[in-house]
């Protein structure tokens, strides 16, 4: 099947018992069980629930995997994944990364003692300079959070089986709509779908997707005994909005590629970063291992007033922490989204307190490029 096919279809059948074509919500908290030892697949709302067992299945098949595993909030998802991980490991990490995958990993390192190396992966050679005896897992973003950085996921994969290594890859800003690490044999994908998943702003989720039984078991182990899982209506909520993905994203793609080629051509100052710009340095892997450059643009616009002025002045794009909601929203990296990280390490990176990370929404976008010529005029 299509994906978009999928995304509506997927874990989703009409109720067995009505035929409803939006499944009811079970909101129960534990289940009848017929005897001893034997139930109808359910026992307990923080195990198991039809709701995410709808989700998690529509995942796995939206990535092309076997398992997906669903938690309540992205930053939960990504610390399951340190459950891969002994003390005294070490983890190679790409320097440019959502902050808040930046705090936790510090974090975890200091309780489990374990070693990190934030590096460049834009040029694989870092990598094979970053490795250790004692390395045991790659984390890539790609494209990355805010600077849209690209990293070649086939050569991660390489790299990794090379080195007897988990892969994970951070999925978020493509989606499985644009893009499919798990196709290029990467082990673990990530996603906060609080984001393009969810889609309205209204949803805190994240979800990991494995083609691996070893993995899945380890991160299903966490999701049951520390208990960070969705609640029956957020799985729900999730899945009503996936139904829509296809469109959404189509819609994101089409207006931010509008928008970053507006700021290159009118903003001749302004540095734009969209992969979907043929001057973008990943522009070539980007058409080799995506079907879509996402709806995501970030521009340094070098002068705080001018950062203020879009920011006080700007109608449809709202000052707001998060990304991905149909409507457009705009993140100031260096106080908001990257706040956790030092100050001279965001900006050897190139995350600078004139730099803004634009989500464009679904809105028309004559409307959005009038908004952004009335706030810089």
């Amino acid at each position: 099947m299509g994906i978009s096919t999928d995304a509506i279809h997927a874990g989703q059948e009409p109720d067995e018992l009505t035929g409803a074509m939006a499944a009811p919500i079970y909101l129960a908290s534990t289940f009848a069980q017929e005897e001893l030892g034997k139930n109808k697949g359910y026992e307990y709302g923080r195990v198991q629930n039809p709701n995410r067992k709808a989700l998690e299945k529509n995942i796995a098949t939206l990535e092309k995997g076997k398992y997906g595993i669903a938690f309540s909030s992205g930053v939960a998802a990504i610390h399951s994944i340190t459950s891969l991980l002994n003390p005294g490991d070490h983890v190679i990490l790409t320097k440019d990364i959502y902050g808040g995958t930046y705090r936790l990993f510090n974090t975890i390192a200091k309780e489990k003692n374990l070693e990190l190396t934030w590096i460049d992966l834009g040029n694989f050679e870092n990598a094979e300079k970053a490795l250790r005896t004692n390395t045991r897992m790659i984390y890539v973003e790609t494209p990355s959070n805010p600077l849209l950085n690209l990293i070649d996921l086939k050569k991660t994969t390489d790299f990794a089986r090379e080195n007897d290594l988990i892969s994970v890859a951070d999925n978020t800003f493509m989606t499985p709509y644009f893009q499919n690490p798990l196709t290029f044999g990467i082990d673990v994908v990530l996603h906060s779908s609080s984001k393009y998943l969810g889609g309205h702003s209204d949803l805190i989720g994240g979800l990991v997707v494995t083609n691996k039984e070893e993995i899945e078991q380890k991160i299903r182990f966490v999701q049951k005994a520390v208990g960070a899982v969705p609640s029956p209506f957020d799985c729900w909520l999730f899945l009503r909005s996936v139904k829509t993905l296809a469109v959404r994203m189509e819609r994101h793609n089409y207006n931010a590629g509008k928008i970053a080629l507006y700021f290159k051509e009118n903003f001749k100052n302004f540095k734009v970063y969209y992969p979907g710009l043929p001057e973008h340095p990943g522009y070539e892997l980007a058409k080799k291992q995506m079907r879509g450059f996402g709806g995501v643009v970030s521009v340094d616009f070098g002068k705080m007033e001018l950062v203020n002025n879009f920011i006080k002045k700007a109608k449809l794009f709202k000052l707001a922490e998060s990304l991905a909601g149909v409507e457009s929203m705009v993140n100031h990296s260096a106080t908001m989204s990257h706040a956790s990280m030092p100050k001279e390490e965001r900006e050897a990176l190139g995350i600078t307190d004139t730099l803004l990370r634009i989500s464009v929404g679904i809105e028309d976008v004559e409307d959005l490029i009038a908004d952004i010529e009335q706030s810089l005029e």
